[in-house]
């Protein structure tokens, strides 16, 4: 079982009261401690869940837990090309429905066709709530007075909404005839116990009746496992956290796992567990163990761990042939192996699993990846972004990684621009915005510099001065009209150029521009009024052919209606005298 959801919204919560629950049952030694994992066996399920879960109905020893650092750890847990963990339970804050992290943690269960229930934790948090401490969810519902069910219904019926709109087929529970088909909603409290036991008796319920066979497992065989962490312990140097989900592995066993650059062949020194009911993600002390059977967590000590990598395969090679067991952990990180081009950003990500989801993310954001790797960014990152040709990717994308304090300095250095979260979607988000800020940026700068069409009329009885410069007034019926541009008027199907705009006044006021609809007076070096131009005339701006053809092939998107109206009509006029111009 992995547990997933938004932070805060509960996960440990619960975990430590599945684990809490079973010590004050008396259970002290029953929930065995594993490195990233909590396995609590049949019979204390039974204890803890009371009426629901009679262990002669089950041929199960038990549920396994698994703890991941965070949801998107979840994609680091495979194995044999599917989601190691065979059913996930999604906790979801009552009061807060869907965040950020819920949307992560539903598209991997999606893209891993891994079954799940969800958790629907907080709701001893409903106002008018009355507690009762470790009771199933329909007793204490039962117990409520009318305002705080239907306030708790409203709640669900939120989360089952939610799920609706994300393809779920969704209810209560006790009302999910098909749990293949449907999703239950188990209403929980993390602080209270409350639900606790219904979700223990669906869990084991879905196991048993769905999921035997994909849970079945050989202990006797050689241990196949998948890296959770790989972490600095003191004495040992770098060791790995693992999930061992099929098969035994001992200490002395040769296992290969799968390295930055290639597999690494390695001896097992020790196997590592944390004393009994410790609180994993703080204990620093192990006990030795001779072997370890699956499904179980465990710590691995062996040499040349340093460039392991979270979410790679380990296999134990016991009596097979050594190049046949490389093989097979090759095999499967070429299946997580990202596609790269000559040209893209730089990817970063703390497992292999969520390597994979990023590059799934930018794929159908259609944004090209030059490289991605698992790990913190270094130096040689930066260094690989910074050759980009474009400037939008010279970039790095970090998910869930540190800067090491090398690669700081060079960031600046070399103009790398480094986006960091550690949530998917809004990292791919960031990084989109901000190729539109600098798009927008771009088409600003070249429209600065370009010719903008304009047609505009002089205005009957607005001469104000003939000639030297002339100044009249007019109206202008489409585009913008810029100062220092020059002016032409069509004379049978000919532009002929009548001189250049020295001055725009609107309201008396200079103006370095005006736009469609006003009406100002304009000084033009070059023509006489009554002689080259007249009242009434039509007029434009000249378009050089060039800017004609970025405006009509490249910004044609940016430029207002108007604007677009009078590059038509300039258009129109030049192609009927030649058919090709500006194209």
């Amino acid at each position: 079982m992995a547990v997933l959801g938004h932070v805060d919204h509960g996960k440990t919560s619960l975990l430590d009261k599945i684990r809490g629950s079973a010590v004050s049952e008396g259970e002290a030694g029953a929930i065995t401690q594993h490195i990233g994992a909590t396995a609590v066996p049949l019979d204390t399920v039974s204890q803890m869940a009371g009426s629901l879960v009679k262990p002669e109905d089950f041929d199960l020893p038990g549920l396994l837990f698994i703890d991941t650092p965070g949801h998107h750890s979840f994609s680091t847990l495979r194995s044999r090309g599917g989601a190691l963990a065979d059913i996930a339970i999604l906790v979801v804050d009552v009061n807060d429905s869907f965040q950020p992290q819920t949307e992560e943690a539903i598209d991997i269960l999606k893209r891993t066709g891994t079954p799940f229930i969800v958790a629907a934790n907080k709701i001893d948090t409903t106002p008018g709530w009355n507690p009762q401490e470790g009771a199933p969810i329909q007793k204490t519902y039962e117990e409520q007075s009318q305002r705080a069910r239907s306030k708790l219904d409203e709640k669900l019926y939120e989360i089952i909404g939610e799920l609706s709109d994300r393809g779920f087929s969704s209810d209560f529970y006790w009302r999910v005839q098909n749990f293949q088909s449907n999703i239950g909603v188990v209403p929980v409290s993390a602080l209270t116990g409350e639900g606790i036991p219904d979700l223990l008796g669906v869990l084991m319920g879905l196991s048993q009746r769905y999921m035997k066979d994909e849970m079945a497992i050989d202990v006797a065989g050689p241990g196949s496992g998948t890296v959770l962490e790989v972490k600095e312990e003191r004495g040992f140097g770098a060791t790995l956290d693992v999930v061992l989900y099929d098969g035994t592995i001992r200490a002395g066993d040769t296992i290969v796992v799968g390295g930055a650059n290639n597999p690494i062949v390695t001896e097992v020194r020790a196997l590592l567990q944390p004393r009994p009911n410790a609180e994993i993600r703080t204990e620093k002390r192990f006990d030795k163990v001779d072997e370890v059977g699956a499904a179980a967590g465990v710590k691995i000590a062996a040499p040349d761990l340093e460039d392991a990598m979270a979410g790679a395969p380990v296999r134990v090679v016991g009596d097979r042939d050594l190049d046949e067991v490389i093989r097979e952990v090759e095999a499967e990180l070429a299946d997580i192996e990202v596609t790269t081009e000559e040209e893209g950003v730089v990817v970063k990500a703390d497992t292999l699993g969520s390597l994979e989801a990023m590059a799934n993310a930018l794929q159908e954001a259609e944004v090209p990846i030059l490289r991605a790797e698992v790990g913190d960014i270094a130096p040689r990152d930066v260094a690989v972004a910074s050759t980009a040709r474009e400037p939008e990717h010279k970039v790095i994308l970090g998910f869930n990684v540190d800067v090491l304090s090398n690669a700081e300095a060079e960031l600046d250095k070399n103009d790398v621009k480094l986006f960091e979260d550690d949530v998917i979607y809004q990292l791919v988000e960031e990084y989109e915005e901000y190729v539109d800020e600098m798009k927008r940026a771009q088409q600003e700068t070249i429209l600065d510099k370009i010719v903008r069409p304009c047609r505009f009329r002089i205005l009957q009885d607005h001469v104000f001065r003939q000639n030297n410069p002339a100044v009249v007034g007019v109206e202008i019926m489409s585009g913008t009209i810029k100062n220092n541009m020059n002016v032409v008027k069509w004379e049978d199907g000919e532009p002929n150029r009548v001189g250049q705009l020295s001055g725009i006044q609107e309201n008396g006021e200079d103006v370095s521009s005006a736009r469609a609809g006003s009406r100002v007076s304009v000084a033009i070096d070059g023509p006489t009024v009554g002689r080259q131009i007249d009242e009434g005339d039509e007029l434009w701006i000249e378009l050089p052919e060039k800017h004609a053809k970025i405006l009509e092939q490249e910004l044609r998107d940016d430029i207002p209606t108007d604007e677009l109206e009078a590059l038509s009509g300039y258009l129109e006029k030049h192609r009927r005298r030649d058919p090709f111009w500006g194209k």
